[in-house]
């Protein structure tokens, strides 16, 4: 199942912000995420807030497109009487879940409610994520069209026995298909791959890695197996079903994809994501990095303003009632003190490929920088002119980076 909300202070009915949100705000960008909490089946390995029809609990797939625009329209009103200076989003991400298991009439109708409601910046990035066997070449000419300029699919595997322990059920055939449909479109293409499943072999992620790179993407993301606990997969591993996941054998897998993606003309720029040039990186995800601003619509979605986070009740049933009542469908929220601000400063920004400035580190910090230099974890030519910027084993360690970046004084 999902895993759980985090704790946190009562969110009030009427979802108005401190005047704090509003602080600085006409600097930092703004977007939009759009959670679509919608799957076929649940893959053992997930543990996002996604729910299949089973699980509904009454709810209709076919209602939830109405339910968001009213949190849409909800969001803009809040933002303009917290005194939050009206701002376009320079990015729209739809998320999930499976965005594309609704109707294209769907996506559009959430689409055009976030331009009318809050704007829609010159430029903007739109991305949707889908699965292979969820789209055909009409439903992507259809996003296209409608104004969206970005797909990212969950490829995940080119292996059909590393597809079936993840339970992903599309054919990896597809995937060129889907592809070449989402270029004849003229939208951007992202892939989303897994390494480390139990039992891949570095042959296997050989082959994933090859099939993704000749479809000629724009952006491949690569991440890593985390056993989630509660997950079928975790309790599979515990039983002795599956294979343990092996961190020193991900490492091996992490190395590859690198070396490959770089022999491809792929220029890694966050951890674990990597792109042919600075124009088709995730403009979206680095907004979550640089901790901008964002509004989270949907069950489950987190928000962020001005330091101030919260997060919406997470099933759909729930989230229907709040936003058909008029009220704010968000669970709880915090607001992060000037310590968590800048811890999460530095654990984002030092996984960017631009890093994060050596004079805007602590004291003690900063002293660390030498040591870091010496263990092979940050480039020393990059350091020498201000900036912390991790090595290929730097981002293999990257927490223990931060972790040392945060020391003390």
């Amino acid at each position: 199942m999902p895993s759980a909300l985090p704790l946190g202070d009562p969110a009030p009915l009427d979802g108005l912000l401190p005047a704090s949100a509003a602080v600085g705000a006409i600097d930092r960008d703004f977007g939009v995420y759009l959670h679509v909490p919608f799957c076929r089946v649940r893959c053992g390995y997930c543990d996002f807030n996604t729910y299949t029809a089973t699980e509904l609990r009454g709810v209709k797939q076919s209602d939830y497109a109405s339910q968001a625009v009213l949190e849409i329209e909800a969001g803009a009103r809040v933002l303009a009487e917290s005194g939050v200076p009206a701002r376009e989003a320079a990015t729209v991400f739809f998320g999930g879940g499976t965005p594309t298991l609704l109707p294209v009439t769907d996506l559009i109708k959430m689409f055009d409610a976030i331009r009318s409601n809050f704007g829609l910046a010159a430029g903007a990035e739109v991305t949707t994520e889908a699965n292979p066997d969820s789209v055909d070449a009409d439903y992507l000419a259809a996003l296209a069209e409608a104004g969206f300029t970005r797909v990212s699919f969950g490829m995940q595997s080119a292996v059909p026995r590393v597809l079936a322990t993840l339970e992903r059920t599309h054919d990896p055939e597809r995937v060129p298909l889907v592809v070449q449909w989402a270029r004849d479109a003229g939208l951007d293409v992202s892939l989303d791959l897994i390494y480390g499943t139990p039992g891949e072999s570095l042959d296997d992620w050989q082959t994933s890695l090859e099939h993704a790179i000749a479809q000629k993407p724009d952006h491949i993301s690569a991440y890593s197996l985390i056993v989630e606990d509660g997950t079928k997969l975790a309790r599979q591993i515990k039983r002795g079903e599956v294979a343990s996941v092996d961190e020193d054998h991900q490492a091996d897998l992490y190395e590859m994809a690198d070396r490959m993606l770089a022999e491809a003309g792929y220029g890694w720029y966050e951890v674990s994501n990597w792109a042919t040039d600075v124009d088709h990186r995730s403009r979206h995800n680095l907004s979550y990095w640089r901790s901008q601003d964002w509004w989270g619509v949907g069950p489950g979605a987190h928000s962020h303003v001005g330091g101030l986070r919260w997060w919406n009740v997470k099933h759909p049933a729930a989230y229907a009632d709040r936003v058909l009542a008029g009220h704010s469908p968000a669970a709880g929220r915090e607001t992060l003190d000037a310590e968590t601000r800048e811890v999460e400063r530095v654990l984002l920004t030092s996984r960017i490929r631009e890093g994060i400035r050596v004079d805007s580190l602590s004291e003690r910090g900063r002293h660390e920088v030498a040591g870091l230099i010496a263990d092979e974890l940050i480039d020393a030519r990059a350091a020498i002119g201000g900036t912390v910027e991790l090595t290929l084993r730097g981002r293999l360690l990257a927490d223990a980076v931060v972790r040392r970046l945060l020391a003390d004084d």
